[in-house]
């Protein structure tokens, strides 16, 4: 069922009309997740239907690992479901590759496509082609209450270690009713936990494979990571750590029940809004902690707006999705929702313009992460995909899941870490056997 809004914007709408082309009364169905910067994103519906007005919008807003599910099944078998999908930087390639998303080539002039970043705009590329555009894209930070650690007599270093955070979250947790030490992720998904934990294993020393394409999952690097993180959360985490993702560990921090958070850089905005964070005030931030080695310690995303080629509705969908990663949606938003608010990470001219690094003191800071991650060089010892916090095959995605689950398993005590570690090996190597990347 379509939602109705009713939005005071009208003059803003206007200010970034188009042309619509697409036929009268024509209804698309966005799919996209239920992160801060989308439901900004639906908020905006009567802007967009304001300004094109032969165009409506009907919404599915999901969590994201049932998102991915839907979007996977529905995109395989040319379902037809979703005339915009909302997907990222793992996605894009393999599944243009197959043919499953239409290129995104001819973006009209206005579009400003130089202006994307150029990291961003390459991930999202097939052959030189786009075929999703950016509507946010983040590294990975670690977020911190000042006024905990002045109390504490603790000065946050230029590049904190994991020792120096275990310490910290040891001296803090519980100083304050109902504070933990450190937030982190513990839902399983491999973009949920498995994002952070993979980060954490790069700068442990670990990857997930070899050159040959071996599993490395039973490594010293593996087991020593897992172990510090599964540890850290027992000992310093907020109780249910295994059920919280994303979303969880931003209300518990911006509630002020996390001392510590490292996570995306996107929730910046969120955290130093006033009317959205009780710790705006308070609120420090750092590059994401290192342990053996600095590779791969923060993440590289796009979360981005594409179109299947199951869309009957590719003309309509394609105004929407340009619309709604433009320029002047930026602004728009910038002024209806506050400049903390507007989608980071993917045009330089978000970081030129005045008003925003005005009001966002972590503007350049995350711009500097998302510019220096290197999807290519991720690891101490060289491996042989692309991605940070992800493999770039298809096979990962079951993979991470899988690997998500034990990791889980591992943190609730279910399993020991290396009962986790050897079951998800064992499991891999299974999956890398029957894809024919090694020897059965």
């Amino acid at each position: 069922m379509r939602l109705t809004r009713h939005l005071p914007i009208a003059t803003l709408a206007a200010a970034i009309a188009g042309a619509g082309t697409a036929n009268a009364q024509t209804e698309i169905t966005v799919a996209t997740v239920n992160n801060n910067d989308m439901m900004i994103m639906q908020s905006l519906t009567d802007a967009f239907e304001n300004a094109h007005p032969d165009i409506t919008l009907d919404w599915v807003v999901l969590e994201e690992n049932v998102l991915r599910q839907r979007m996977t099944t529905d995109i395989a078998t040319s379902g037809g479901q979703f005339d915009v999908m909302t997907i990222g930087t793992y996605e894009v390639p393999i599944w243009a590759e197959r043919g499953w998303l239409e290129p995104l080539d001819n973006l009209p002039d206005d579009y400003a496509i130089d202006d994307l970043l150029a990291s961003v705009r390459d991930g999202l590329s097939l052959d030189g082609t786009l075929h999703a555009l950016p509507f946010y894209a983040e590294s990975s930070m670690m977020y911190y209450r000042k006024d905990l650690f002045e109390q504490a007599g603790i000065e946050m270093p230029e590049q904190p270690t994991w020792e120096q955070v275990r310490g910290w979250a040891e001296q803090l947790h519980g100083s304050e009713d109902g504070l933990a030490g450190i937030c982190l992720r513990g839902k399983p998904g491999w973009g949920e936990n498995m994002a952070f934990v993979s980060t954490l294993v790069n700068t442990f020393g670990g990857r997930w494979f070899d050159e040959q394409w071996n599993p490395e999952l039973t490594s010293e690097a593996w087991v020593s990571a897992v172990q510090f993180y599964v540890d850290l959360l027992n000992h310093y985490g907020p109780p249910g750590a295994s059920s919280n993702g994303f979303n969880e560990n931003l209300a518990l921090f911006s509630r002020g029940n996390c001392a510590m958070w490292v996570d995306a850089t996107s929730a910046a905005g969120k955290l130093y809004d006033e009317h959205e964070s009780d710790v705006a005030e308070s609120l420090g931030f750092a590059p994401a902690p290192i342990a053996e080695t600095p590779k791969g310690s923060h993440w590289l995303w796009s979360w981005a707006l594409a179109i299947p080629e199951s869309s009957e509705n590719k003309e309509a969908a394609r105004e929407f999705i340009t619309w709604a990663t433009s320029q002047e949606y930026i602004e728009l938003v910038g002024e209806t929702n506050g400049w903390t608010n507007v989608p980071p990470g993917t045009r330089k001219s978000t970081y030129a313009n005045e008003q925003y690094m005005e009001a966002a003191p972590f503007a350049g800071f995350v711009l500097e992460a998302i510019q220096n991650a290197d999807p290519t060089d991720s690891t101490l010892e060289p491996n042989p995909y692309v991605g940070v916090q992800f493999v770039g095959i298809p096979e990962f995605q079951s993979i991470g899941t899988q690997v998500g689950q034990s990791i889980a398993a591992a943190l609730t005590g279910s399993d020991t870490v290396a009962e986790a570690l050897e079951g998800a090996q064992r499991a891999t190597e299974r999956t890398m056997q029957r894809a024919g990347y090694i020897e059965r």
